[in-house]
């Protein structure tokens, strides 16, 4: 028995008293409503009316019954709209990684946006380089992230792929930091700060790859990730670190001895864009692609990127530009 739909028929005839007004509020014929109430009764034991051929009276087990007849039928609403909320990923819990490179005024305000788009889901977010995050969307570890591309997108779908133009972190001392842009051939000499390789492998490569045909090929190449652990190398060591605009060291911050520079002629740039597993971008999933396509655009700087060669392992038509 379909307990819902015989309480949806019980209470329409209570509150109209009369089978016929009780069917045409239900869009049903009158016979089908009688027998739901019919069966009804006889499941639950008890005459929940009395039938004259004039009216129809509510019986008092009825009306003890009536109340919490109304409540079901709310809870199962309640119910029902709570699971059209998941199906639809506007509730339930969405699964996120951003990448370590992005300052903290990014990752507040797409955490801001997207909590006014979707206030109650909740969100677990995970700081994760380029190659843990794929690794976890083909596992469905994850439901959406940010990567770096060149990256493998094989079974994945991608927001807008943007470009965030990267400058360079270096000692107050260093010959290059009198300029107000500083071309990557100027860098010859220091020694190269880069994420691990691990972490983005065609990124790692793509990079040391732009630096070289800018005249820059590093003495060594040092890796570091953390903002402290970088400045300080930096620092003790005379070396370099490529980072982004919206990364840079803000003015006055206590670390005179630190700047940031712009670079030019052909200076490499970090390219980013939502990915989420193929066929699973649900509300929920294109909501967060659409808050970080616009932090990304608004708190980073960053800007759509039309590349003049492919940037992954598909051709770059294929994207969403």
């Amino acid at each position: 028995m379909d307990l819902v739909r015989h309480l949806e028929c019980f209470v329409a005839v209570a509150e109209e008293s009369h089978f016929g007004r009780a069917a045409a509020r239900l869009g049903m014929a009158q016979p089908p409503l009688s027998q739901r109430v019919q069966r009804l009764e006889r499941e639950l034991g008890v005459r929940l009316f009395e039938r004259t051929s004039r009216q129809v009276t509510i019986t008092e087990a009825g009306r003890l019954l009536l109340a919490e007849a109304r409540e079901l039928l709310a809870r199962s609403d309640s119910f029902l709209a709570t699971a059209r909320r998941v199906r639809d990923g506007e509730t339930g819990l969405l699964r996120a990684a951003l990448p370590p490179d992005l300052s903290g005024a990014t990752v507040a305000a797409l955490l801001a946006d997207f909590g006014r788009r979707h206030a109650g889901l909740e969100l677990e977010l995970h700081e994760l380089p380029t190659a843990q995050q794929l690794t976890g969307l083909a596992a469905h570890e994850l439901d959406v992230g940010i990567v770096h591309h060149p990256c493998d997108v094989s079974g994945l779908e991608l927001g807008p792929v943007l470009r965030r133009e990267l400058g360079v972190l270096l000692p107050r001392g260093a010959a290059a930091a009198g300029l107000d842009e500083v071309p990557l051939a100027a860098l010859t000499g220091h020694d190269l700060i880069l994420f691990p390789r691990t972490a983005a492998p065609a990124l790692y490569d793509d990079l040391l790859t732009t630096c070289a045909r800018g005249g820059f090929t590093p003495a060594a190449v040092r890796h570091g990730q953390g903002d402290a652990f970088v400045r300080g190398l930096v620092l003790s060591a005379g070396a370099v670190a490529l980072c982004p605009r919206d990364a840079r060291p803000p003015a006055g911050d206590g670390d005179p001895d630190v700047l940031w520079r712009p670079l030019t002629g052909g200076a490499p740039a970090l390219r980013h864009s939502a990915a989420w597993p193929r066929g699973r971008g649900d509300a929920a999933v294109q909501a967060f692609a659409e808050a970080a396509t616009h932090a990304l655009r608004t708190a980073a700087g960053a800007t759509p990127d039309v590349p003049t060669r492919p940037l992954h392992l598909r051709p770059a038509s294929e994207y969403w530009l």
